[in-house]
């Protein structure tokens, strides 16, 4: 039976998704002579990202299935003006017959929409709904598709997956699966060759800004060099994967008379942990389906300790969710308490969880 997707997408539960949409005509969404479509839709992806109040974490175009890891922040939307909501709105929606490279019809259409207040309020809460998210990245996508296939009908599958990601650990292994799905699937041999993927975005980032070497060292142990390939990520449109808000307060709060809040750091997924550990996780765990095995050295087991977690979990959470050709149940979590929770919340026995618990068999 379907779930209701109000059931399944709450932000008192969590903020953060991983969403899954597959094509009905799977060889023709990027397969062989049909590349760059893959193109598309990382354009796509950018620019909504830079309008609605949804933060991309991560995300993996493959030939017939698109994988998207995202953050709602409707306090973001909160805090937007009435004329920036319209602004926004105009951008992922414009009208077809308006030319919106024209300041003045720009203006008209802004103050069309900002006359009418329950319009305003409308659009703000799209702009901050998963489901419009969605919307707003595979209509437009589908219409150009029909348009070279020289075809009418279904592009996409109607409805899309959403998994609730509960837990710091679980964020972490989505990101890894996603970023790691062609190596996966053999499409490429390193998690930095992985065109189409936040990995690779993140990493070309980091080399257009000439910060390639501190990240190397960063995944070395280096924490200075962790601190500068965090800042690089901070003008980045994808998500930080570092949060570094508290450690930012703490360094204003210590320094002598000085309140200047001007750089403050942008939202990311985890506090403390950098884009070099990231990266290091996502290498040792590639190991393991090209190898069959990959050493623990000190830097990686250190992260297994900063997670409260150990290689073999992680490992076996890893391969348990590559080894399935469609990803079953509804909430992905790691902590056998935080799924009890959630489930005695919502009056059930039991919650489908991605991957089996240790203590759940």
């Amino acid at each position: 039976m379907t779930t209701a997707r109000s059931q399944l997408v709450d932000l008192n539960v969590t903020r953060y998704y991983h969403c899954i949409s597959r094509c009905v005509r799977r060889a023709f969404l990027c397969g062989e002579g049909f590349e760059h479509r893959r193109q598309w839709i990382e354009n796509r992806i950018e620019m909504l990202a830079g309008h609605f109040a949804v933060s991309v974490c991560g995300f993996a175009v493959m030939g017939n299935h698109l994988h998207l890891l995202v953050r709602l922040d409707p306090a973001t939307a909160d805090d937007w003006s009435n004329e920036e909501v319209a602004r926004r709105w105009l951008a992922v929606y414009p009208p077809r017959t308006a030319n919106l490279n024209k300041p003045k019809i720009v203006k008209m259409l802004v103050e069309e929409i900002l006359n009418d207040e329950k319009l305003v309020a409308k659009y703000r809460q799209r702009l901050a709904d998963l489901g419009w998210f969605m919307k707003a990245l595979k209509e437009p996508l589908a219409r150009m598709a029909n348009k070279e296939d020289d075809c009418k009908g279904t592009f996409w599958e109607s409805r899309y997956k959403s998994i609730a990601i509960l837990d710091e650990e679980a964020l972490l292994a989505t990101c890894a699966y996603i970023d790691l799905n062609p190596v996966a699937a053999g499409t490429a041999a390193t998690p930095e060759t992985s065109r189409h993927t936040s990995v690779r975005q993140r990493v070309q980032h980091v080399k257009s800004k000439g910060k390639l070497h501190k990240l190397k060292e960063a995944t070395g142990g280096s924490i200075t060099a962790s601190r500068a390939a965090g800042r690089v990520e901070q003008d980045h449109w994808l998500c930080p994967v570092d949060d570094r808000r508290v450690s930012h307060q703490a360094g204003i709060a210590n320094s002598r008379g000085s309140h200047d809040n001007r750089n403050h750091p942008r939202e990311g997924m985890v506090e403390g942990f950098s884009l070099g550990n990231y990266l290091l996780l996502v290498d040792y765990t590639s190991r393991l389906f090209r190898n069959g095995k990959a050493r623990v050295s000190r830097e990686v087991a250190g992260i297994f300790e900063r997670l409260g977690t150990s290689a073999e979990l992680w490992s076996h959470r890893l391969k348990t969710l590559f080894a399935r050709r469609r990803l079953l149940g509804s909430h992905f979590a790691t902590d056998p308490a935080r799924l009890k929770e959630l489930a005695e919340r919502r009056g059930v026995h039991h919650l489908n969880n991605l991957v089996a618990l240790p203590d759940s068999g």
